[in-house]
């Protein structure tokens, strides 16, 4: 495995927020990326390309993608957080690209929790 360099985590951050800046403004719905060190180890940035592949493939608007450093799990990495405006968040755990696009199919389009990959509902809601 490649061990990544100072340069490479800005590089990742710069690319990060040239992806996610097309998503910023009001949403119906926030997606927060952990990544943390651990995160980024674990496949963060992988998830981070899916999700943002997923939701420009299926036209998807109204989301605002963020990411966060560690969210104190980092043996759950990689993980993220959905909020639908108006309800509890949702912390997603163990994460792979086949496991966010479900989630993008059944939470963020259909408001349905995805339970075998959910580990918490609750807690940290953000005022959108």
């Amino acid at each position: 495995m490649l061990k990544l360099k100072v340069e490479d985590l800005a590089r990742i951050q710069e690319n990060t927020r040239k992806s996610t800046s097309l998503r910023h403004g009001p949403g119906k719905v926030k997606i927060t990326i952990h990544m943390g060190t651990c995160g980024i180890a674990a496949g963060a940035r992988n998830i981070m390309d899916a999700l943002l592949n997923v939701i420009e493939e299926k036209n998807i608007h109204g989301v605002l993608v963020s990411s966060s450093g560690c969210a104190g799990l980092c043996s759950m990495e990689p993980m993220a957080t959905v909020e639908l405006a108006g309800k509890a968040p949702v912390k997603y755990v163990n994460l792979t690209e086949k496991k966010i696009a479900e989630i993008v199919d059944k939470h963020v389009l259909e408001g349905k929790l995805v339970k075998n990959h959910a580990l918490a509902s609750g807690c940290e809601q953000t005022h959108m």
